[in-house]
């Protein structure tokens, strides 16, 4: 017999204000109190309703039996001797997620989930093992970000930016994605800019043209890894259903629609993709677009195969590219003590769920 899947409850966070507004008017209630509501949740970051206190305890009543306040409990907290934090959530249906954050110069960032599990299935990741169980809620993405900013508070800091590169394909679960943005950007949200927002897709097609036509001002990144069709479907199976030169048509719409570059994401595995010729031929294939390459030493994970490129080679790969005007850096590795690669900790945590 077929086990059922629970049936998940609402997260207040999923709500948009306006469609707070909405329902709060469908349900007798005025709507002015949506603006309340969102300065509890994301100004005062309460932790339960009743602490809502020029909310009618009738209402309170009301929305704690129609949305859930917490969605997520932290199993596991790991913290680099770096300041980078790794969190390991549980949520409601039992499944887990990691949400990460890091410290930089320019400020905290934080680095979020938008599915347990995912099914693009690039072959160097580990939060493809097991395949994708299902996607998050909105509100359950925003309650990655709420739950560590209210860690934050209590030294005073800020989330000042967000990366939407966790577990999960983003562009496979859109419209979720979509309101977590929304919501992150509001003004009466966390309000943070969307120039302070970043989203990576490993290249659904169709979803680049549907997400240039928003025309937001958020930092696009595409998960790149190799500069020809056979290798990166060697690397990702994705590639196979939208090929590497509808990628590149999609990603030129992009730069053209909406005046803003694009982040190439470009993971170095020794032997795989990491010569000084694979380099020229990169920039060969990305002569043209409006773009930035963001060379990425991958983590080793145990159940994969690739091995790191050597510190010589990551720095022969920049030189090539610069030496072809392209505009690269290296991205500095974080929280290497603390199983940092994405979908590591929930391997080690959680083996049932990775199988």
């Amino acid at each position: 017999m077929k086990k059922e899947k629970p049936q998940l409850k609402e997260s207040i966070y999923s709500l948009r204000l306006e469609e707070l507004q909405a329902w709060l008017e469908n349900n007798g209630e005025k709507k002015f109190r949506a603006a309340q509501v969102f300065e509890w949740l994301y100004v005062k970051r309460v932790k339960n309703y009743d602490d809502m206190t020029n909310i009618p305890k009738a209402l309170r009543d009301k929305l704690a039996e129609n949305f859930l306040l917490t969605t997520l409990s932290t199993i596991v907290k790991q913290e680099s001797q770096d300041g980078t934090i790794k969190f390991l959530f549980q949520l409601q249906d039992g499944y887990s997620i990691e949400t990460v954050l890091m410290r930089h110069e320019y400020g905290n960032s934080i680095c979020v989930t938008t599915q347990v599990g995912c099914r693009i299935g690039c072959t160097f990741c580990a939060s493809t093992l097991g395949g994708l169980k299902r996607h998050l809620l909105a509100g359950e993405i925003v309650e990655q970000v709420v739950k560590v900013q209210q860690i934050l508070d209590e030294t005073e800091e800020r989330v000042s930016s967000i990366v939407i590169m966790g577990i999960g394909e983003p562009f496979d679960n859109y419209d979720a994605m979509m309101n977590f943005l929304k919501i992150m950007n509001h003004d009466k949200g966390l309000n943070i800019g969307a120039r302070h927002i970043t989203v990576s897709t490993s290249g659904i097609v169709p979803k680049i043209y549907e997400f240039a036509d928003e025309e937001m001002q958020i930092n696009f990144a595409v998960s790149l890894h190799a500069p020809n069709q056979e290798a990166r479907q060697k690397l990702m199976p994705i590639a196979r259903a939208y090929k590497l030169n509808e990628l590149l048509d999609a990603v030129k719409y992009y730069t053209k629609k909406t005046g803003r570059r694009v982040s190439f994401e470009y993971g170095l595995m020794s032997g795989e993709n990491d010569s000084v010729e694979i380099a020229n031929e990169l920039a060969d294939l990305i002569k043209g677009i409006k773009c930035h390459v963001n060379l990425i030493p991958i983590n080793y994970v145990p159940e994969r195969d690739y091995v790191r490129t050597s510190r010589n080679s990551i720095f022969a790969f920049e030189k090539a590219l610069k030496s072809r005007g392209v505009n690269v850096t290296i991205r500095r590795e974080q929280g290497a003590d603390i199983a940092a690669a994405c979908g590591q900790l929930r391997a080690q945590e959680r083996a049932e769920e990775t199988k």
